[in-house]
């Protein structure tokens, strides 16, 4: 009986062993993931905030695999951030996180937008982008400040807005997703390939337009090949470009091949030279990405970035075409939130009103 005894104290002793071992264990990796979620990143990539869980019924019913999405927000286009990312959360059964990268000055308008709206349950970074990344990379003119939206070199630093994560997509303000995200998110990467882009010249876009925009779907579009730096590059003139408003990045070969420090070093050249042209595309982000990825890029489906929606305020497609895009990017000058573009009653459709009443 006294043996019986002893044997049971010694089991619930051990039981009491395991429980205390099994909670420091648990504490331990709380302590673990909270500090991955806030650290802070280099170059001035602060996060500012995030929303760690949905509530449980959204995660009972979204798949567990996290999908990282970078857009960035600023605060004269904010509204075009926000029906992005209610059209990518809306179509897809995925757990999607996105890295809202963004400047001081909109950080509260854009948290009130959020947490005040259908949008609440998204779970997001806020990111601070700080301007001074850019010093000596960007050539400034005195008379057009305002010219520099620092905010579209975000995509260059995806490494340091992303840096758990192996892949991400980056996608524009000015698009709106029909399908869902995991299919892009899992498009096939080539060895080596660091990022998967939507060609020009062999897009459905291109083939189904109208009309079109002439050598922008070229290199020599982009780039001055009457400047010494750019031919020594051996680099075809006519050599299809590609939009880099959607693309999807592996981001272990992105800093294997350090992307980022390559895209600075032709960002840095440009100032010295003027290396960009000046002729058809005005662009200041897509050449550096055109040098740095040429031959060297894999290709998304280019239904996951049907473009030149914004490109006038005619209609360039079908009804069925643009029902049956995965993704509608509205790259150009006219935007959707203005009313002027073509499709932009589709657009409306994702946008969420502004609960501070700034935007309308």
């Amino acid at each position: 009986m006294t043996l019986r005894k002893v044997n049971i104290s010694i089991l619930v002793a051990a039981v009491v062993i395991f429980l205390l071992v099994l909670h420091h264990n648990f504490l331990g990796l709380s302590d673990l993931l909270k500090r991955e979620l806030t650290d802070s990143n280099p170059l001035g990539l602060q996060p500012i905030d995030f929303i760690p869980a949905a509530p449980q019924r959204l995660t009972d019913e979204r798949n567990d695999r996290e999908i990282s999405v970078v857009i960035a927000a600023s605060d004269e286009r904010l509204g075009g951030a926000i029906a992005a990312m209610n059209s990518i959360y809306r179509n897809t059964r995925s757990n999607v996180v996105f890295y809202i990268v963004t400047l001081n000055d909109t950080v509260d308008h854009l948290r009130l937008w959020l947490r005040n709206t259908a949008l609440k349950n998204l779970r997001y970074h806020i990111l601070n982008f700080d301007p001074r990344v850019l010093e000596g990379k960007v050539q400034v003119d005195p008379q057009k400040a305002d010219s520099i939206k620092p905010l579209t070199f975000a995509r260059f630093y995806l490494p340091n807005l992303v840096p758990h994560a192996e892949k991400a997509i980056y996608v524009d303000d000015d698009i709106i997703v029909q399908d869902d995200i995991l299919e892009l998110y899992n498009t096939p990467l080539k060895p080596g390939h660091a990022a998967a882009f939507s060609d020009d010249c062999d897009s459905t876009t291109n083939k189904v337009a109208v009309r079109g925009a002439g050598n922008q779907y070229n290199y020599i579009g982009f780039l001055d090949y009457k400047k010494e730096t750019i031919r020594k590059l051996a680099m075809k003139a006519n050599t299809c470009s590609f939009n880099p408003g959607v693309f999807v990045a592996n981001l272990t070969e992105w800093k294997l091949q350090n992307i980022t420090k390559q895209l600075e070093k032709w960002m840095t050249l440009n100032v010295a030279e003027e290396l960009y042209s000046r002729t058809l595309s005005g662009s200041i982000t897509t050449p550096p990405l055109l040098i740095v990825f040429y031959k060297q890029h894999s290709s998304i489906d280019p239904l996951w970035n049907v473009r030149h929606l914004g490109s006038n305020a005619g209609k360039r497609y079908s009804p069925q075409f643009v029902k049956a895009a995965k993704l509608l990017h509205w790259n150009g000058h006219f935007k959707p939130w203005g009313r002027t573009a073509s499709y932009a009653e589709v657009w409306e459709k994702w946008y969420v009103p502004d609960p501070t009443g700034i935007n309308v």
